[in-house]
């Protein structure tokens, strides 16, 4: 199996080895808001991302409406069941939910960004009750509401990786790495009640709600008896014009993984093998016999069939940041987590027959040259490799923030 498997590589001869060079001292960034870009991290930060907002569009929006029509003795209050005009849900990167820490930490940085109050757990204004009470003083026609400031935008992430200094030495700092995708979320939601004759603020809630009345229509003019005023055409137009699409709750920012089928394509390899081991101890990653299990922390014996190492394939490097295949010299398939559970925390790392795949893509951050140090992050789904806890036969598994105890940072030890 090993030499088959040996055989599909096409050895470069570009190594990985880096002279080592004087270490600046490296102090962990402040807490509380985060770490910013340039600061200084720690070997133990390999392992970890952090976000920050790329962009933030903040748009007023009516979730539920209702036109209702007052007349002369029917002033006071009425408790109304409005229509359901849009449904906005809160989103991080690749998931409909809000699933781990760097989602929650993403919406708090939105808010605190923007000085709103939004929502950082995963909630739709489709759960709203969509009744509105309302006292009424004078006969007249009112558009009845609920409406929100959605928030809407794209963040990228903050890895650290080593970074070489003026004066040629290296240091460990936290870097804007290439990951990016985009989020949803909102405010509190706000009802109220709106005629087409009232002085209301621009680019507001009950701006927008008095818009959805069509003041100029023949329904806003004409006499109604009390209550329910049916819409009007173009309340209907602009109810299916906010309505969104359904879809799968993939990012805009994260393209569709694509290739799942096609045949494996021969993978150009680095030079020699290495273990992914953790620092100090003895177990390291060891791929699977069964391609329904995962990677897994293993003990490397002279049994371990090559299982243990691993070859770094169609190498990219961006801004001091490694791009590789991982490929098992033991089982011939390349480390990747499964489609179905690509937008899960915890994910379980698999092997698969190789193929030109985000999900078979890891970004590698690297300590300063002399350590064999790194952090490693899934290409697709962004998040970060780590475990559990230290035992023979843990599973390797996504993480969206990594691991902050450190358990995310691996030393990458050449065969």
């Amino acid at each position: 199996m090993a030499a088959t498997a040996s055989a599909a590589c096409v050895f470069t001869a570009a190594g990985l080895a880096a002279s080592p060079a004087a270490a600046a001292p490296a102090t962990t960034a402040a807490a509380g808001d985060g770490p910013e870009a340039g600061q200084s991290c720690t070997a133990a930060d390999l392992g970890t991302r952090h976000p920050y907002i790329k962009t933030s569009e903040v748009s007023p929006t009516i979730t539920h409406f209702k036109g209702w029509y007052v007349t002369e003795g029917t002033t006071g209050t009425h408790t109304v069941n409005t229509n359901t005009q849009t449904t906005i849900s809160v989103s991080v990167g690749l998931t409909g939910n809000v699933e781990g820490s760097f989602a929650v930490e993403t919406l708090g940085k939105v808010g605190a960004s923007l000085g709103l109050n939004v929502q950082v757990n995963y909630t739709s204004t489709s759960s709203v009750s969509d009744s509105v009470t309302w006292s009424f003083r004078q006969p007249g026609y009112y558009g009845l509401y609920k409406g929100t400031k959605k928030v809407t935008g794209t963040y990228g992430s903050l890895n650290c990786n080593r970074v070489q200094q003026d004066d040629g030495s290296w240091a460990l700092k936290w870097i804007k790495s290439a990951d990016t995708g985009s989020y949803t979320t909102y405010t509190t939601l706000e009802e109220g009640a709106v005629r087409c004759e009232d002085k209301v603020p621009a680019n507001s809630i009950m701006a927008k709600a008095q818009g959805l009345l069509d003041c100029g229509s023949p329904a806003a003019k004409a006499e109604h008896p009390a209550g329910a005023v049916a819409p009007t055409a173009k309340q209907m137009r602009d109810r299916l014009v906010q309505r969104p699409a359904h879809t799968s709750g993939m990012s805009a920012e994260q393209p569709k993984a694509t290739g799942r089928s096609a045949r494996a394509a021969a993978l150009n390899c680095e030079p020699g093998a290495y273990k992914i081991a953790v620092p100090g101890k003895p177990l390291s990653w060891g791929a699977p016999l069964l391609a329904a299990d995962g990677v897994r922390l293993r003990p490397s014996t002279i049994f371990s069939a090559h299982l243990d190492n691993w070859r770094l394939c169609n190498v990219t490097e961006n801004n001091g940041v490694l791009e590789a295949s991982l490929w098992n010299w033991g089982n011939g398939g390349c480390a990747t987590i499964a489609e179905q559970n690509a937008a899960n925390e915890q994910a379980v790392l698999q092997t698969a027959p190789c193929t030109e795949d985000d999900l078979q893509r890891f970004s590698i951050y690297r300590d300063v040259p002399g350590s064999a140090k790194i952090g490693v992050q899934n290409k697709y789904t962004g998040s970060m490799i780590g475990y559990d806890r230290y035992a023979d036969g843990e599973f390797l598994r996504q993480y969206s923030s990594g691991r902050q105890d450190g358990s995310g940072t691996f030393d990458l030890l050449k065969v």
